[in-house]
């Protein structure tokens, strides 16, 4: 974990600053200004998308809960339909960005280093790198990590979130705060079902519930037999809803963009 996004803010962890001569309070103010400067930073960015009529949805997850695959799946299934880019979040490497390229569309890769998330302003400076006037729906893929990519809104306007039956069907009771903002829940690797013996999906389901939440959850495999649809058509869907309220939205982002050019922040 990173120490830059307050998830070192712990009991052990102020105990250990406070032997290092740390102030917890002073840490714990760090924290919420540098939340609401993420704030602002991904309304920056929500205010770019809906310009110019861009769908943003944020994939989280654990790593290798099949993230990635599922996005060439969808890319292979959609792109003659609908403009696609992707943006990738991991802490070294290309590898992922390069499969999504791959499968011809743009993908750019952040390579965060140490940090386990990622935030509205590297979101924001991938913006630049972007043809948002040529994309319909951006799919940005957070790190690996069922924690801390929960607690940083990049200025998305949808938030899906993974879970592998691989993994265990306690995980919305045990990670409660990344199923909570979930806009959907995706089972992942579902073909797989039927060689385990550990995961039920209505336990899953049940823990998700017990949330207090009524996040949809679907099913979805894209191996051994792939089976996406019911994933795709919640796009399509999607993407309908988010066109309907495209001229309002383009006219309120206009506006704000133009008080903020006037103010000190800069813009893409």
């Amino acid at each position: 974990m990173c120490g830059t996004c307050g998830c070192s803010v712990t009991s052990g962890g102020s105990l250990a600053a406070a032997e290092g001569g740390g102030d917890r309070d002073l840490r714990v103010d760090v924290l919420q200004a540098l939340l609401s400067a993420n704030q602002r930073a991904a309304d920056h960015n929500r205010e770019h998308f809906d310009l110019h009529g861009v769908l943003a949805i944020n994939l989280m997850s654990s790593p290798g809960s099949g993230k990635t695959a599922l996005l060439e799946a969808t890319i292979l299934a959609l792109k003659t339909r609908h403009r696609i880019a992707v943006i990738e979040g991991d802490l070294a490497t290309e590898n992922d960005a390069e499969r999504i390229r791959a499968c011809g569309v743009p993908a750019l890769q952040i390579t965060t280093g140490t940090a386990c998330h990622l935030d509205a302003a590297l979101v924001h400076d991938a913006l630049h790198r972007l043809p948002l006037v040529d994309i319909d729906l951006l799919f940005i893929e957070n790190v690996g990590n069922l924690v801390c990519p929960a607690s940083f809104d990049l200025g998305q306007h949808l938030n899906v979130t993974l879970l592998s039956v691989t993994e265990g069907d306690d995980k919305p009771a045990k990670y409660p705060v990344i199923f909570r903002v979930s806009d959907l829940v995706v089972l992942s690797k579902a073909d797989l079902l039927p060689l385990l013996d550990d995961f039920e999906p209505t336990r899953a389901a049940g823990a998700l519930r017990a949330l207090g939440v009524d996040t949809p959850m679907i099913q979805t495999a894209v191996r051994r037999a792939p089976s996406i649809d019911t994933w795709l058509d919640w796009l399509e869907s999607q993407l309908i809803n988010k066109a309907r309220g495209a001229d309002v939205e383009q006219e309120s982002a206009r506006a704000r963009l133009g008080a903020t050019r006037e103010s000190t922040m800069p813009c893409a």
